[in-house]
């Protein structure tokens, strides 16, 4: 997994900057129910989704992360309002929250334990009624069925802990069930075969070793194709929204 501290600096550059951070935040709103007035953005990285749930009147966010320097550009972001801790025992007391959100966590997780057990917490942390919204299928949603794609589809890939019918079943685990879905386009995610290169050379193939042998085959491969810096399609991004069992306060 990457270093998200040392990450950090390039990370908004290299994902789509505020484009994809006000579709994302955009999807997010549009899920949760009437009446919502304080959120948790788990895993919220440096902040650029948080900031814009935190534009929404009347909402109240909390930003948490447990990368130090991602959070400390989150607190210039969003100040007062960020936290460093662990999205697997979250510093926070039961049903605090009428929302919690992980955008692009789940897929970074080692396993369906450690996600199981990060889905458990958000549920906790949520008051009965409240919506737990989350990304959901991240690597397939990188493939766009580009010439880059078709060079990279023999590369081994681990399975994915964040496929939906996982998450519905982690979901169903901790009390949560289905409410509602969206999907936002991945601004300035779209792949060119030299920055794809690039990402194989830094660990972003995590099934990849950077300096070996597979690494170099497929970069060879990816220099030879058209248009080197030319951005393939971006990605659609899903999104999934659980709402916690019990009687609650909110409308729809």
């Amino acid at each position: 997994m990457l270093d998200y501290s040392q990450e950090a600096d390039r990370y908004d550059a290299s994902r789509g900057g505020e484009p994809r951070a006000a579709a994302a935040a955009e999807a997010v709103l549009g899920l949760l129910p009437t009446g919502t007035a304080t959120l948790l953005d788990v895993a919220c990285g440096t902040g650029l989704v948080t900031r814009r749930l935190a534009a929404r009147e009347g909402l109240r966010v909390t930003g948490v992360d447990a990368a130090y320097r991602m959070a400390r550009l989150a607190s210039e972001r969003v100040p007062g309002a960020i936290v460093l801790g662990d999205s697997r025992r979250l510093p926070f007391p039961d049903d605090s929250f009428d929302a919690v959100t992980t955008v692009w966590l789940l897929h970074l997780l080692s396993g369906p334990d450690e996600t199981s057990s990060v889905v458990a917490e958000c549920a906790r942390v949520l008051r009965p009624g409240g919506v737990y919204v989350t990304t959901v299928d991240k690597a397939a949603s990188h493939d766009v069925r580009s010439d880059i794609d078709a060079v990279l589809a023999p590369r081994p890939v681990r399975p994915a802990v964040d496929r939906v019918e996982a998450v519905d079943a982690y979901a169903a685990e901790h009390g949560l069930a289905p409410t509602g879905r969206a999907r936002f386009r991945g601004h300035g995610q779209g792949r060119s075969p030299r920055s794809t290169v690039d990402d194989l050379r830094r660990g972003w193939f995590t099934q990849i070793p950077p300096d070996g042998p597979l690494a170099a085959r497929f970069a060879e491969r990816l220099a030879a194709l058209p248009d080197q810096d030319v951005a393939r399609p971006d990605p659609h991004f899903g999104l999934r929204a659980y709402r916690k069992r019990g009687r609650g306060r909110f409308l729809r």
